[in-house]
């Protein structure tokens, strides 16, 4: 649940008990959320297009509206990440967005970097194949991978590369420079539209035909899609790189990857392949193996000390993650944020530390202060659903045993709160 939520209390583990199966389907189901539906998605209005030779302050000024909505974007997911009552399905769209990095930071309109977080949301649990054909029609990433410099006379090879190399078959997944430069000449002529409107102009089109992986047609986004996805590499890959984002940054071991590629199946189906995922063996036996990111263990903290989505809660919430180094809509490049031991930082301690205090002030810790000095490490380690603490950890609670807020810090900041 720690793995697959935006953080969990112990009672929510007693709640659910050993039926972890049926959790997950609950989990991963489309039921009603409150916390969601108090948390509508902001609407941009349309800024005014500047004149053939706008002034520096005019320019300034569009600079400053932009800023200001992509800073309205990044605290409304924020906020829906703490308020959602059905947290896995926010969980995974945030691995969505780090699968299809797209960044504000060149994308200069957050209203088509809405528009591709709710795609990711509606889609991300359906058809691995109906999710490609739309994203290779996404506004924000086809800017963000300079699909629009893509034509006949001057082919820009990064949309069909990154399709390739990151987003379905993985580096060496069975295709050559030659296929990568042949799937660009079937993705050349795409516009995009201030509005967001994607078109193809045909005076900037590829006539075709194009050989890509071993097939020779006038390929569609469409057609090209079925045929990259047909090749042996891709679940196998995929399957990969949801076992990373869910379970380990370790291999993931033959059995578990038999048994994920088999629950993706033929339909590519996206909900069949993140429950196998998350009720393989090999995954509880994974535990303690991956460090939580700063989105994942901020947003986590704010959830399980059920610290309120104020605009000043967010707003710091939000400067704790740009020190920290990641910011939703603001992944550094194609590949995404980094994982593993660079999140566990020594630079990145002190700013953990002071986060993790504040936070602590924050939180309703009655559970924490009616236990008994004997109980209050269990009382803890019961609101933040650890099963226990390691004796390193055990030592650096006990300086503040008598104080709850600094003790629940403490915790928070522990390997054990930070490796899930």
């Amino acid at each position: 649940m720690r793995r697959a939520a935006f953080g969990v209390t112990g009672t929510d583990v007693d709640r659910v008990g050993q039926d972890v199966e049926k959790w997950v389907d609950d989990a991963l189901g489309a039921g009603p959320d409150p916390g969601v539906d108090g948390t509508p998605p902001p609407t941009f209005p349309s800024l005014p297009a500047l004149a053939a030779n706008p002034s520096l302050a005019d320019i300034q000024a569009r600079n400053k509206a932009l800023n200001d909505q992509g800073n309205q974007l990044i605290s409304w997911w924020l906020t829906r990440m703490v308020d959602a009552q059905r947290p896995v399905r926010e969980r995974l769209t945030f691995a969505w967005h780090n699968h299809w990095a797209t960044s504000m930071s060149k994308v200069r309109q957050p209203a088509l970097m809405l528009r591709q977080n709710q795609l990711l949301r509606s889609q991300g649990f359906g058809s691995f194949t109906s999710l490609s054909e739309q994203m290779m029609a996404d506004p924000a990433l086809l800017i963000w991978l300079d699909a629009e410099k893509n034509t006949k006379a001057a082919p820009n090879e990064n949309l069909a590369r990154e399709l390739m190399e990151l987003f379905t078959l993985g580096v060496g997944g069975g295709y050559t420079e030659d296929d990568v430069k042949q799937a660009a000449r079937a993705l050349t002529g795409w516009r995009v539209a201030p509005d967001g409107t994607v078109t193809n102009d045909p005076k900037r089109t590829d006539p075709g035909p194009e050989t890509v992986l071993g097939v020779t047609d006038r390929f569609t986004p469409t057609t090209l899609v079925a045929t990259i996805l047909s090749q042996p590499a891709h679940p196998r890959y995929l399957a990969t790189r949801w076992w990373h984002q869910l379970a380990s940054d370790d291999t993931i071991p033959d059995d578990a990857l038999t048994r994920v590629v088999a629950a993706y199946g033929p339909g590519r189906d996206l909900t069949a392949l993140v429950k196998a995922v998350l009720v393989d063996p090999e995954f509880a036996a994974a535990a303690g193996s991956i460090v939580a990111s700063p989105v994942e263990w901020v947003v986590a903290s704010m959830r399980t000390l059920r610290i309120p989505s104020t605009a000043a809660n967010i707003a710091q919430c939000l400067g704790v993650l740009q020190r920290l180094g990641q910011v939703p809509f603001l992944p550094p490049n194609v590949s995404g944020w980094p994982s593993g031991a660079s999140w566990s930082s020594t630079a990145a301690a002190a700013t953990r530390a002071a986060a993790a205090s504040k936070m602590a002030s924050l939180a309703d810790l009655t559970e924490v202060s009616n236990a008994s000095a004997a109980t209050r490490n269990d009382a803890v380690a019961h609101l933040l659903a650890l099963d226990h603490f390691a004796p390193r950890t055990v030592t650096a609670l006990a300086l503040a045993k008598g104080n709850p807020t600094q003790l629940v810090a403490t915790a928070l900041i522990s390997p054990d709160y930070l490796v899930v």
